[in-house]
């Protein structure tokens, strides 16, 4: 009866075990195909660095296309974007945020540029100037402390690009935030990218981009505002003829009640080329008087914001870790 009983337990764990045994196997297997499948796709997101040794650069104004080493480029764009007076490791992020950006424009080529990777009108890409026009432009007591600050920042993070999911980011970066930064959805409209949300920074107050002023008399104001839209009708007697309805995550008016309309606070900060679309605005007299708050568009980096946190002791980094999220810094 015992050995009955033995046999019986024997061929009830044999029954359960097979299954199992099976299962184990096939999840081994799914995982090493998943393992493959991630090395395959990583070795697809490697950016060969002397593949973008040599970069194509089109001269908007001259309308000519010049061929240029990419970290030759790349001096002549941080030298351009960002005053050379900078921390050294706030001028590292900007070579890193500049290089991130010049391989995002090759890599997306939308063909713009008539054969040429970038451009160096800054509306456009980003800007640049030659090392002899630079040098012209420092006095000459400072040109080989900033031409050197400038070549270290860029040799110093050599081939360095910060990615998403394995790709480069589209790195915008800005002049001022104005102690916040800006998500792309609420300046270009679209659906945003997600390493681009609105953070805050301190310190970048004490900057001249910070603060500044606008007036505009209430014709010149009207006028402007009615070569868009024809229909426009404002009466300045009437108290909330000119209102702010809405802010953004960012302190930057969302929308705008002006007379029958309500605008943007981008597309008044384009009408009236203000520095930003963080202000307040108020009726003097017969002038509306704009006051703002920062410099750019507000997406990405700020540069004075990387010079601040460089201030802070912190390193190129944790800048641009602050400014874009869960991004990585890579090696191309």
């Amino acid at each position: 009866m015992r050995k009955i009983i033995l046999a019986i337990l024997i061929l009830v764990f044999i029954c359960f075990s097979i299954p199992i045994i099976f299962t184990s196997r096939k999840i081994q297997t799914a995982n090493a195909e998943v393992n493959i499948i991630q090395e395959k796709t990583q070795e697809k997101k490697v950016y060969d660095y002397q593949k973008y040794n040599k970069i194509k650069l089109l001269h908007s104004e001259e309308n000519k296309i010049e061929e240029i080493g990419l970290d030759e480029y790349l001096y002549g764009v941080v030298s351009s974007e960002m005053p050379a007076s900078f921390e050294e490791e706030a001028l590292k992020a900007q070579a890193v945020v500049a290089r991130t950006y010049t391989i995002y424009k090759i890599t997306n080529n939308d063909q713009k540029h008539k054969g040429a990777d970038i451009c160096d009108d800054p509306g456009c890409c980003q800007a640049w100037i030659s090392k002899e026009e630079r040098l012209a432009k420092w006095d000459e007591e400072n040109r080989e402390e900033y031409w050197k600050k400038i070549e270290q920042a860029v040799d110093k993070t050599q081939g360095k690009i910060v990615t998403y999911n394995g790709e480069p980011i589209n790195a915008f970066f800005h002049a001022n935030s104005g102690g916040a930064t800006e998500t792309p959805v609420n300046v270009w409209g679209g659906t945003g990218y997600p390493y681009l949300q609105t953070v805050v920074t301190s310190g970048e107050d004490a900057y001249n981009q910070y603060h500044s002023e606008a007036s505009i008399s209430k014709e010149e104001f009207e006028e402007t505002i009615k070569k868009e839209h024809s229909d426009f009708k404002i009466d300045f007697s009437q108290k909330d003829c000119i209102k702010i309805k809405e802010y953004t995550d960012g302190n930057r008016v969302k929308t705008i009640k002006v007379g029958n309309l309500e605008l943007s606070g981008v597309e008044i900060r384009n009408l009236f080329q203000l520095r930003s679309a963080n202000f307040k605005v108020t009726i003097d007299g017969d002038n509306i008087k704009f006051e703002v708050i920062g410099y750019g568009h507000g997406v990405g980096m700020s540069q004075t914001g990387a010079d601040s946190l460089a201030k802070q002791g912190k390193t190129y980094e944790e800048i641009i870790h602050h400014y874009y999220t869960d991004v990585k810094i890579e090696n191309m």
